[in-house]
């Protein structure tokens, strides 16, 4: 008769293989979920860069439809949701000058003479950077009313 010890030990494969099987299944999930928090930061960090904090400026100059500057326009700015709208005026060479705003998307557009220009959109400000933009008026309107009154 055979003793205890003689006996081969049985060793089931699917044990074996088992254990092996999640293990690995375990390291893949962890490795998977690792690179997917990665990619997810290293996107949230390029979005913050592209508008990282700090002030900037914006310059230009307004003017009409024959190149020439227009003196004492109007020019409004406001971040590109519509928000924090703010103006200045252009100097007697058309030029004009936002300081130290918040890096980010803007858009801007001057008034004179009764006219708007076109608005220039998503305008970025970078932080320590001067951005250029040249508003253009449209050309003035050469309508004119006759009003009258019959007595």
């Amino acid at each position: 008769m055979r003793r205890h010890a003689d006996r081969p030990r049985k060793i089931a494969l699917s044990n074996i293989l088992g254990c092996t099987m999640r293990r690995s299944v375990l390291v893949l999930a962890a490795f998977t979920s690792l690179t997917l928090l990665l990619s997810l930061t290293l996107d949230a960090a390029t979005a913050r860069a592209q508008f990282a904090r700090g002030l900037g400026t914006v310059q230009g100059t307004v003017l009409d439809a024959h190149g020439k500057p227009v003196p004492e326009a109007s020019v409004t700015i406001q971040t590109s949701d519509g928000l924090k709208p703010h103006a200045t005026h252009t100097d007697s060479s058309g030029h004009y000058e936002f300081v130290r705003y918040d890096a980010g998307q803007y858009d801007l557009r001057a008034y004179s003479k009764g006219q708007f220009s076109d608005w220039s959109k998503h305008i970025v400000i970078r932080p320590k950077k001067t951005t250029d933009v040249t508003l253009r008026m449209p050309p003035e309107s050469t309508e004119k009313v006759n009003v009258t009154s019959n007595p």
